[in-house]
């Protein structure tokens, strides 16, 4: 990282960033082009392992690139505020942001209870309420559920002065 003064170096701290952030980009590539994409999602962070958790319909753009190459990023970002300055080039804007790296999963249509699970991951994350979702058959054929377990993450921020 380049602006090391700015890194988010405690794992608490950086959770706490994926916490208060509800949309993430998801990042994929396509014949080496990249297709970044907003999507909700949810998070666990069990035994040092930052797991996200992403849904979508089961075809169309991200389910192509997923099942051709399932490489994946994440990015979220929130805090923002402009610093203003006596002068344009000394303008500036606070942030914070993670991003992580993994390879992204397609959890099987057959594997009901964890399709269960992790959308109540989703759904806790989003709406901050425990509650234990039931979902149809339908429903659960219906939508297809992502695992991304990240490899490698980061955090930065640049605070107000």
């Amino acid at each position: 990282m380049y602006r090391k003064d700015r890194e988010i170096t405690d794992i608490a701290a950086k959770i706490a960033v994926i916490d208060r952030c509800k949309v993430c980009r998801l990042g994929l590539a396509e014949d080496n082009r990249p297709y970044i994409v907003p999507v909700n999602y949810g998070y666990r962070y069990v035994s040092g392992v930052l797991t996200v958790y992403i849904h979508g319909a089961a075809r169309g753009k991200k389910w192509e690139i997923i099942k051709k190459n399932n490489a994946a990023c994440f990015e979220v970002d929130g805090a923002h505020q402009l610093i203003e300055a006596d002068n344009a080039c000394n303008y500036a804007f606070a942030y914070e942001s993670v991003i992580g790296f993994g390879h992204i999963a397609v959890i099987d249509a057959d594997a009901k209870e964890e399709k269960v699970e992790a959308l109540n991951v989703i759904m806790k994350h989003q709406t901050g309420k425990e509650v234990a979702h039931h979902f149809s058959d339908a429903a659960l054929d219906a939508v297809a559920v992502y695992m991304l377990p990240i490899d490698d993450w980061t955090g930065k921020q640049r605070k107000m002065v």
